[in-house]
């Protein structure tokens, strides 16, 4: 009788070992529809933001406040389009057209030097890479096309999902049992309001970073200083990645320019970084979801790895919703660790 029973349990564990791999191979199959997934939840956290005062304080209903919400947004972005978009475009134009003028002239005065012989051959290795990823630009312009239909895609769900945020939330927590509910819909409420935090004191580390740096190219005398500043400040968006790369362009036009100019680029690059690092982060994220700069690196290394550029492009907002859940239902609930304190919970008390 026992070896009837012995192997009916082992084809069950057999079957749920199955099952679990198919469904680990289907969400690494499926990676970056969870990432748009992600990024549709911070367009709706986004919008949430501007919605939520709007229903508490003037009474309007989920549906108008989103609407009043994307209005909003898009009349910021029609308004700083109607101020500083020609200029910008034609700055934007303007570095297409000049940078690879001024790379062949940086490479040309690094070829000069005596002691830049192994640079020199690294740059020439980086413009035959270059001409060969020109051969795939039709390619490139259907990624090009596609990631627009992508964004508009989680643009539309982000707005779906922030005129209804309760039944979507409840839509999830049916799938879990009765009795973890009510901690799962905290938890939920917690990764929220810890999204809320982080982005309102991101947005504005971008406006003032973008801002400080086109003022300083500016004052240098670096060419197309609004264009700079703007991919500078956007590109704080992505941590570690983004301001390193966003200084590249700019250094590479102050290079031209002369020893003088590269280095007070250079200077104004690291200082607005450590003025950036030292003052306005910890200014704004006062009593506001943060996460520590330790777990940002990791961060962008592991789920850039997992997930590719979106991996990197939402690494800190997924790390930070990570450590919530962490600290929820592992310190809190299973360790029972009374210093358990999760992301944002001074500014939401």
């Amino acid at each position: 009788m026992s070896t009837p029973i012995s192997m009916a349990r082992l084809a069950q564990a057999a079957a749920v070992f199955v099952a679990v791999c198919l469904l680990a191979l289907g969400a690494v199959k499926l990676a970056n529809l969870w990432m748009l997934i992600f990024g549709s939840v911070l367009v709706a956290v986004i919008l949430r933001g501007i919605a939520d005062p709007l229903v508490h304080r003037l009474k309007f209903h989920n549906g108008l406040a989103v609407a009043v919400a994307v209005l909003a947004v898009l009349g910021v972005v029609v308004g700083v389009a109607a101020l500083f978009g020609q200029r910008i475009a034609a700055q934007v134009q303007e570095l297409a057209a000049v940078l690879p003028a001024k790379w062949e002239i940086l490479q040309a005065r690094l070829e000069a030097s005596p002691f830049a012989g192994e640079i020199v051959a690294q740059l020439k290795s980086l413009g035959s890479e270059a001409t060969r990823a020109l051969a795939l630009a039709p390619r490139m312009a259907m990624s090009f096309v596609s990631g627009v239909t992508t964004l508009v895609l989680v643009l539309v769900a982000g707005i779906f999902l922030a005129v209804e945020p309760k039944t979507a939330r409840e839509g999830v927590l049916a799938l879990a049992p009765m009795s973890a509910r009510d901690r799962l819909r905290e938890v939920m409420d917690a990764c929220g309001a810890a999204l809320k935090g982080w982005l309102r004191a991101q947005l504005v580390s971008m406006v003032l970073v973008g801002t400080l740096v086109g003022l300083g190219l500016w004052m240098i005398g670096v060419p197309a200083p609004l264009a700079l500043g703007l991919f500078t400040g956007l590109a704080q968006f992505v941590p570690i990645v983004g301001p390193i790369a966003s200084a590249a362009p700019a250094l590479i036009m102050g290079a031209t320019g002369g020893a003088q100019m590269f280095f007070l680029t250079l200077a104004l690059y690291i200082g607005v970084s450590q003025l950036e690092a030292n003052l306005i982060t910890p200014l704004v994220q006062k009593n506001l979801a943060a996460l520590p700069v330790v777990l940002g690196i990791f961060a962008v290394v592991g789920l850039g790895g997992l997930f590719g550029p979106l991996g990197v492009l939402f690494a800190t907002p997924l790390a930070l919703v990570i450590l919530t859940v962490v600290t929820m239902l592992y310190r809190q609930d299973v360790l029972k660790d009374p210093t358990a304190e999760v992301p944002g919970q001074k500014a939401a008390e």
